[in-house]
């Protein structure tokens, strides 16, 4: 079988940080769910500027791939895959709009709209899919988050408590047939049940796309938050156990556990399941907050930049997404891939 590596990531962060006050400090905030765990506020976020897009933040968190293996190889890829959090326009995903602007001629192109926090695996899965079926050879798959800066700013959302957990950013993967960082294995799961459970919200009970008065947001209820909570802290840890079963080994031998970052709790919760110390769970949750989907490359990318993540490490990335309709993890034996 064809050996694929995530070969390297990059980021892009939009903007200077944003203070916690922006938020906690706006006239009529409300602090009925400001102390759950699921709202504990992060101290920093970036937010994209107004007229900032998901293509734009692509295309900056490419630059510095085309940097470390040129212009030609990463024009040249095969496979394009991009998940938006918040698309920018109906109907239109952001994937060719990111070839046009990068050069890029795929066969495969895919605006992934499923996975949600953790579509980072689902797209390393899909490209590892195409990669050894097909004659492709090189994919680039991509997390876009632009919500935090455009949605949750609206004059009524942002007194909510939702509001102050969000950050933008944007991370991209760079997958190639080689065995530099190879794949080890990918832990998958589409759950049914669970689909609809996460809903949205306006007073007037209009559909979103309906004009109106009232400000969409995310229907939250003591009773939603409560199942997020007992999925989220079940889901994680199932899908990096078993995914650690198929490769044969224990979850101790995690080096690098990076994993979406929806709040503190969650974080602390799957390291202890998985009896793993803090130090080799990294998170960027402080600086950036939840980054939905670009958590895993951009924390990746800030990991490996630091010195984080060494040679031969065995690396996680898992996650699951909105109420819990999808899981994921995926093991990758790290060997550099930096210059």
């Amino acid at each position: 079988m064809t050996t694929v590596s995530l070969t390297d990531v990059a980021s892009y962060l939009p903007g200077e940080p944003v203070p916690a006050e922006f938020y906690t400090d706006f006239p009529g905030a409300e602090d009925k769910l400001r102390n759950h765990p699921m709202f504990k506020v992060p101290p920093l976020r970036h937010h994209v500027a107004g007229d900032e897009t998901n293509a734009d933040m692509v295309e900056r968190a490419v630059q510095p791939l085309i940097e470390r293996h040129g212009a030609a190889e990463i024009r040249g890829v095969d496979v394009l895959l991009v998940h938006s959090q918040l698309p920018d326009l109906p109907f239109v995903g952001a994937g060719t709009e990111v070839a046009r602007r990068l050069g890029l001629n795929p066969e495969w192109l895919v605006d992934v709209a499923n996975a949600g926090c953790a579509s980072f695996v689902h797209m390393v899965k899909l490209a590892r899919q195409i990669l050894t079926s097909t004659d492709a050879k090189t994919a680039l798959i991509c997390n876009a988050q632009s919500a935090a800066g455009q949605w949750f700013t609206q004059s009524e959302v942002r007194k909510l408590a939702q509001a102050a957990i969000p950050g933008d950013g944007c991370g991209v993967g760079y997958v190639t047939t080689s065995a530099e960082s190879p794949v080890l294995d990918v832990e998958t799961r589409h759950i049914g049940e669970y689909a609809g459970d996460m809903t949205l919200a306006v007073d007037d009970g209009r559909k979103y796309w309906e004009p109106g008065e009232s400000q969409l947001r995310i229907g939250f209820t003591d009773a939603s938050v409560a199942k997020v909570l007992a999925r989220g802290n079940r889901l994680v840890p199932e899908v990096v156990m078993e995914l650690c079963r198929r490769i044969g080994v224990a979850s101790t031998d995690i080096d690098v556990l990076i994993t979406n970052q929806p709040n503190r709790t969650f974080l602390r919760n799957w390291r202890e399941a998985l009896q793993l110390p803090a130090e080799r769970h990294l998170n960027t949750f402080d600086a950036y907050g939840n980054l939905f989907g670009a958590a895993l490359p951009v924390t990746l990318d800030r990991a490996l930049s630091s010195g984080q993540v060494a040679d031969g490490d065995l690396m996680v990335l898992g996650g699951f997404a909105h109420a819990g309709d999808f899981a994921g993890a995926v093991a990758v034996r790290w060997h550099g891939g930096r210059d």
